[in-house]
């Protein structure tokens, strides 16, 4: 499909649900020493990555479906940015009464995780606000094309519930949407990563990805928030999400940095999914993508094979 839509026209979204450390609904956010205190991030990471499925969501519904859920409502400061551009993208967490919240346990070393992906599954990027004390977050945002995005933000308020609340924000122009053929090996930045395993619904899946570079195995991975790796499952047709780490963390005494990293989902239905593999080696966070339908479920035929090129932030929004 390589005609031009309009900005309205277009809402194609992906996500998932269960599985991993991180649930639909696990939250996070930049660490400022004590939970919901400015000041001193990543003092640790929060928990052990002891399980291997995800934390239970207050609801059925996956993370990520609502702006508002479990008395917490998600409020971008505008909802309309400018396509070419990195500008400030700010927005509050209410709370049950009302006013924004201040403060937030951390986990995985960080009080706030903004997820932002074009409904397409284009421009994925995965980056950490900063909290003022009246509550507000910000994050330089690049947006490089035009469409619809989703941002979702993963939190949790000091003493209550893991959270994922969603929004969408608008970059007006015109744009061709990308589709993706099923792919189990990524490119990214000279290295090779592949996926093995096939995602079941209603049950925890097992999914390996193995990192390689220029031929050779990657044994040197680096922890990035805690973990050698962070994956992103969004189920196509709904924008249902959800952030999985792996099984295992550095320096458990059985866990080895690379090449392989191990994680465990449970997908709710059957599908196609996109995944995203965060990864740190050489001092760089990078991202590898896939597409993957669940075992027995026929994945879509693209029309579109060349997707539009992501947002090149080098992942800076990750420290």
């Amino acid at each position: 499909m390589n005609t031009v839509a309009k900005l309205s026209a277009y809402g194609v979204a992906l996500a998932l649900v269960a599985g991993g450390a991180w649930g639909a609904g696990t939250a996070v956010g930049p660490f400022a020493g004590a939970a919901g205190l400015p000041g001193g991030e990543d003092t640790g990471h929060g928990d052990a990555h002891s399980g291997t499925v995800a934390e239970a969501a207050p609801t059925d519904e996956p993370g990520g479906l609502a702006s508002s859920r479990g008395g917490y409502t998600l409020t971008p400061t505008t909802t309309t940015l400018t396509a070419g551009t990195t500008q400030p993208f700010s927005f509050t967490i209410l709370g049950p009464g009302g006013t924004p919240v201040t403060a937030y346990d951390v986990e995985h070393e960080k009080r706030m995780h903004l997820i932002v992906v074009r409904r397409d599954t284009a421009g994925f990027q995965h980056v950490h606000p900063e909290l003022a004390p009246d509550g507000v977050w910000s994050v330089p945002l690049a947006l490089p094309q035009a469409g619809s995005y989703r941002v979702f933000a993963d939190f949790k308020p000091a003493g209550g519930s893991a959270t994922t609340l969603g929004a969408d924000v608008a970059v007006a122009g015109d744009f061709t949407p990308a589709e993706y053929q099923p792919s189990r090996v990524a490119d990214v930045d000279g290295y090779q990563v592949r996926l093995d395993g096939d995602l079941a619904p209603g049950k925890s899946s097992k999914v390996t990805l193995t990192v390689t570079k220029d031929g050779r195995e990657v044994t040197d991975l680096q922890p990035y928030l805690g973990a050698y790796g962070h994956l992103v499952a969004l189920r196509g047709g709904d924008l249902a999400y959800l952030h999985v780490h792996p099984d295992g963390e550095p320096g458990d005494g059985r866990t080895k940095p690379g090449p392989t990293v191990t994680f465990f989902a449970e997908v709710p239905s059957a599908g196609t999914y996109r995944l995203f593999l965060d990864f740190q080696h050489q001092g760089k966070v990078r991202t590898a993508e896939f597409t993957v339908a669940t075992a027995g479920t026929p994945a879509s035929a693209p029309q579109n094979q060349t997707p539009p090129p992501a947002a090149d932030d080098g992942h800076g929004g990750h420290g």
